[in-house]
């Protein structure tokens, strides 16, 4: 019998969706070493996540099939300084059910382009635990290994690295960048 998977759907994201993103969320930090943190976000925190990005002009996207959001992605600012503003931190999670079956890069592919109209120049993947699968994600769609940070998160009882990864949105900096913020 053929491999039958749902058609994937990438959409803005909406406050309604906060409960399965929270849901998505919670099992990797429950289960997995992508996130440092160790306490999920509540479906509330998760919403006031999704309703700052979109305020702020930022992507947060999500897959859908059958109607039931099974990955999202958001773009944030890198860092909190004015010289970073064109330089975003990438975040991807599937639903565990739904791994390895093209959701992550369909969805990451349109992160690239949103974040680009949104103005960002720079995509940096900060991949907790060296996670081999989101390396190799990254890596499909052209980000460049930047470094690796050595046993700098601890959790189940192991010390994790921190992989960075970097592509260039654009013009990235083949072109002057955009006047300084004051």
């Amino acid at each position: 019998m053929a491999d039958v998977r749902p058609t994937v759907m990438v959409r803005p994201a909406t406050h309604a969706d906060a409960p399965a993103i929270a849901a998505i969320y919670a099992h990797h930090v429950r289960h997995g070493t992508a996130s440092f943190d160790t306490v999920p976000r509540s479906p509330a925190e998760t919403e006031a996540r999704v309703r700052d990005c979109v305020a702020r002009g930022w992507p947060f996207l999500v897959a859908a099939a059958d109607g039931e959001v099974v990955g999202y992605a958001y773009a944030t600012q890198f860092r909190d300084r004015p010289a970073y503003a064109s330089t975003c931190e990438n975040s991807i999670y599937v639903d565990p059910r739904h791994l390895g079956q093209g959701v992550g890069k369909t969805l990451l592919a349109a992160l690239l382009a949103r974040a680009e109209a949104a103005g960002f120049r720079q995509m940096i993947a900060v991949i907790g635990g060296g996670e081999p699968a989101s390396v190799a994600l990254h890596a499909s769609l052209g980000f460049q290994h930047r470094g690796r940070m050595r046993s700098v998160g601890r959790k189940f009882g192991r010390w994790l690295d921190t992989v960075y990864m970097q592509i260039p949105l654009g013009a990235g900096d083949a072109a002057p960048p955009p006047e300084e913020p004051e």
